[in-house]
């Protein structure tokens, strides 16, 4: 079974935006985060599930969507790695994902190794 790895960032675009739903309707904001969590737990025994969106075709990214958002995750190894969250209605900007993923690269790494050991 795959590993999830959720990195700091996109922890952190998740509790932004639950935080924004929480200002009208906290309840909302509670069950959204829910429905991220058993969305993404989901990809750690279909981790090919989600799709590969359509602005980055040619790039090794995936995505689901919980609605108002998208996740975007890739694969590495036997790790699904949680790399961006952001609202389905915000201009999407693909470079931010390859960002992430090399500000992340050396975490995931460290994690890869204490798991092993």
């Amino acid at each position: 079974m795959a590993q999830l790895i959720w990195t700091e960032p996109a922890l952190n675009d998740l509790q932004t935006i639950a935080e924004y739903i929480a200002l009208d309707k906290p309840d909302a904001a509670q069950r959204f985060v829910q429905q991220v969590f058993t969305a993404v737990e989901r990809l750690t025994r279909f981790p090919r599930s989600g799709s590969i969106p359509s602005e980055i075709p040619h790039l090794p990214y995936r995505q689901i969507v919980v609605p108002p958002c998208r996740i975007f995750y890739r694969l590495n190894d036997d790790d699904i790695v949680i790399i961006f969250v952001m609202r389905s209605e915000q201009l999407f900007q693909p470079e931010i994902l390859s960002e992430r993923t090399e500000e992340n690269r050396t975490k995931i790494s460290s994690v890869r190794r204490k798991r092993r050991r």
